[in-house]
């Protein structure tokens, strides 16, 4: 991707959505749609959105029984113009995954979460996974989301390391939690600037609340899209 800057799209309300794609589109290279927009809006208001010519990124981290996931993933597809990528969680496990590969094939990239930017080694920890660190087994998600014939995963900054280390190059790496040095946290825990994200091998850069919060999105896209080169 020439400009990795993906801009996630966190609203319910789909002229506020399609203005803001409007106005960032020459400074991004993907935009997401997450959530708390397809619930609201389905179909019509994504195919809305992506009229505006941008790839999309569908983010609605499918997890079910593998049929299940399959099926959904199927009727994604029949989206106008399909997503670029979408998503399931690595957590599925291995069958999930390959039937939602299978059900995709080369249409459309799809591509694995492995742990939330929002979890610690702590939370990971409370909600019963083995005692290991965050990378530890985000890389361990990511080589089963390979072995499944999945594009790539999503992953932490922190966690990118790890996934570079042991994964091909080819392996997409979508990678939330990206902060400006100027920017505050808020809810992420493991987050890093863009430029320090991409040194370490993220393919694309997701980026919510530093675009579309400020008082010019255009400008806060294009000032961190210039901090890349």
């Amino acid at each position: 991707m020439t400009n990795p800057v993906c801009v996630a799209l966190d609203t319910p309300d789909v002229a506020k959505a399609r203005a803001l794609a409007r106005a960032v589109k020459p400074h991004v290279g993907m935009m997401k749609i997450g959530m708390e927009f397809f619930y609201a809006n389905g179909a019509a208001g994504y195919e809305t959105v992506a009229a505006e010519g941008v790839p999309i990124f569908l983010d609605l981290k499918l997890h079910d029984i593998p049929n299940t996931v399959a099926q959904g993933l199927t009727s994604l597809l029949k989206l106008a113009p399909a997503p670029a990528i979408t998503n399931v969680h690595c957590s599925g496990g291995f069958d999930m995954m390959k039937a939602a590969k299978d059900a995709v094939g080369n249409r459309v990239k799809l591509i694995g979460v492995t742990i939330l930017t929002s979890l610690s080694n702590e939370n990971i920890w409370a909600a019963g996974f083995d005692a290991r660190q965050t990378d530890e087994h985000a890389l361990n998600l990511a080589k089963l989301a390979h072995s499944a014939g999945l594009d790539g995963v999503v992953c932490s900054p922190h966690d990118l390391a790890a996934i570079r280390q042991h994964l091909p190059r080819g392996f997409l790496t979508v990678v939330p939690g990206i902060r400006p040095a100027d920017a505050a946290v808020q809810d992420q825990k493991r987050v890093a600037t863009p430029k320090s994200a991409l040194e370490a091998g993220a393919d694309v850069l997701v980026i919510g609340r530093p675009i579309t919060g400020a008082a010019d999105p255009a400008k806060a896209a294009a000032g961190i899209f210039a901090s890349l080169k």
